[in-house]
């Protein structure tokens, strides 16, 4: 049975939790084997205090989890980062809950921001396909020299430096706002199309028995 975790914009009230989620950050790249940009604790305290991260609580009140927002380009684009679950609490299914959790407030302070993510992890790609996220190249990322500074501290930054940004062992994913609004117009566009088609025989169906009152029986039985 899965816990009823409790995840929440974290805030001020939440900044004692700041070095041990770093520290859980750390441990966790080491234990897999795989590279993180390092954030400091208060780097973390600052994204509490703004309103940019989300945290998550176990039914006993125990730190279960977390994961910040970064934008980059003047807001143009918008990183989901450090998501980092407590070892107790792994494969629980709170990574998708927080996750989901920070994709909203993601939307909610930058709407039409393109939403994008660097992993080595499966689990988070799954997760990120699940909420609209695509593979890309790493040319459809911000081209913000602060977010790629920001990957120096990572093991594997002399990958990605020697492969000019083009790509590195992390997959990138995007969730471009404008592509979703197409695909919402194709879908109401076909929504249009079908409505106009049974009004359509509604009214044939109407002029129909006007015309021939005796087949009344008939008709009702082809066109409900």
């Amino acid at each position: 049975m899965t816990p009823n975790f409790s995840v929440l914009v974290a805030s001020s009230r939440h900044i004692h939790y700041a070095a041990i989620i770093c520290d859980e950050m750390a441990s966790s790249a080491l234990a897999r084997g795989t590279g993180i940009a390092k954030r400091t604790p208060e780097y973390i305290q600052q994204k509490m205090i703004e309103g940019k991260s989300v945290i998550a609580f176990s039914p006993d009140g125990s730190w279960a989890g977390f994961c910040y927002i970064e934008s980059w380009s003047h807001g143009e684009y918008v990183a989901n980062s450090g998501l980092i679950v407590a070892p107790d609490f792994r494969k629980s299914g709170i990574a998708k809950q927080i996750k989901s959790k920070v994709f909203e407030l993601s939307r909610t302070l930058y709407p039409e921001a393109k939403i994008f993510g660097l992993t080595t992890g499966l689990a988070v790609m799954k997760i990120n396909s699940e909420l609209g996220y695509k593979p890309v190249t790493y040319s459809e990322l911000t081209k913000d020299d602060a977010f790629w500074q920001g990957c120096k501290s990572c093991v594997n930054y002399p990958i990605l430096e020697s492969k000019e940004r083009k790509n590195c062992l992390c997959t990138a994913m995007l969730f471009d706002v404008a592509t979703k609004g197409e695909n919402n117009v194709v879908q109401k566009s076909q929504q249009k199309k079908l409505l106009t088609k049974t009004l359509f025989l509604k009214i044939k169906k109407t002029r129909i028995l006007k015309c021939f009152p005796i087949i009344h029986n008939r008709i009702k039985s082809i066109i409900p």
